[in-house]
């Protein structure tokens, strides 16, 4: 019995080699777009693409669900950029997986769901502070949560890509004029304990010259899974 769940187990965080195609293929094929072999999220979603072989995509299938000039994150790949596409950027990133106990209760910040209403808020605390990519309608793939203070988003963290059991934590950020106060990390708690009271295990992903971040999600109680090798691409067209 024992044997049986440790190898379910690590089946399912055999999806995180590909996660991005998995979730595209899954629980998130209605915000998908492309073909049968390489996908990205729809327009307005977060500009990521996925490919049914994460070390060769073929990009140039995907170009014609693409704009000129839209820019997207790619993991797994490092090969020559076909004709029409440009790499901007090549770096490394660490996946982690939650491995502790659930956050106690104590902790929480008074948060308010994000939906559509704030977007714009949420897109300028985005473009403040960087966690990664993000779009208007990233906040309708999950659960999103943020700390409003004198009607302003100042925090906020919430749910991004979703396969098997595994749910992504993402969009971690805080305005610069109130980080040090914890808000972030009671937000991801939030959710944390959200997601064990689904069944589902956390996930997330960091830059790895994040030193930073990276000791206090291992704090917190995530367990290095991988590194990952993750791109920033441009379609340019033609």
């Amino acid at each position: 019995m024992m044997a049986s769940m440790n190898d379910a187990a690590n089946t399912e965080l055999e999806l995180l080699d590909n996660i991005v195609w998995h979730s595209l293929c899954g629980p998130q094929a209605a915000m998908a777009t492309g073909s049968q072999s390489i996908r990205r999220y729809a327009r307005g979603f977060s500009p990521l693409i996925g490919a049914k072989d994460a070390e060769a995509p073929d990009l140039a299938e995907l170009a014609p669900y693409c704009d000129a000039g839209e820019q997207f994150y790619y993991s797994g790949w490092s090969g020559q950029a076909p004709r029409g596409w440009r790499v901007d950027v090549d770096a490394r990133m660490e996946q982690y997986v939650w491995d502790g106990d659930a956050p106690s209760p104590a902790g929480e910040v008074e948060a308010i769901r994000l939906g559509p209403a704030p977007a714009a808020q949420a897109m300028a605390l985005v473009e403040l502070t960087h966690p990664g990519p993000f779009g208007e309608r990233t906040p309708e793939l999950g659960e999103y949560y943020g700390v409003v203070d004198d009607g302003r988003l100042i925090a906020m963290t919430g749910e991004r890509m979703h396969a098997g059991g595994l749910r992504e934590i993402s969009g971690v950020c805080t305005h610069p004029d109130f980080q040090g106060r914890g808000l972030a990390r009671r937000l991801m708690e939030k959710l944390i304990a959200l997601q064990l009271a689904r069944g589902q295990t956390p996930f997330l992903h960091v830059m790895s010259a994040n030193a930073g971040a990276r000791r206090l999600y291992e704090k917190m109680g995530f367990r290095h899974h991988r590194q990952r090798i993750v791109r920033i691409v441009t379609y340019v067209g033609g």
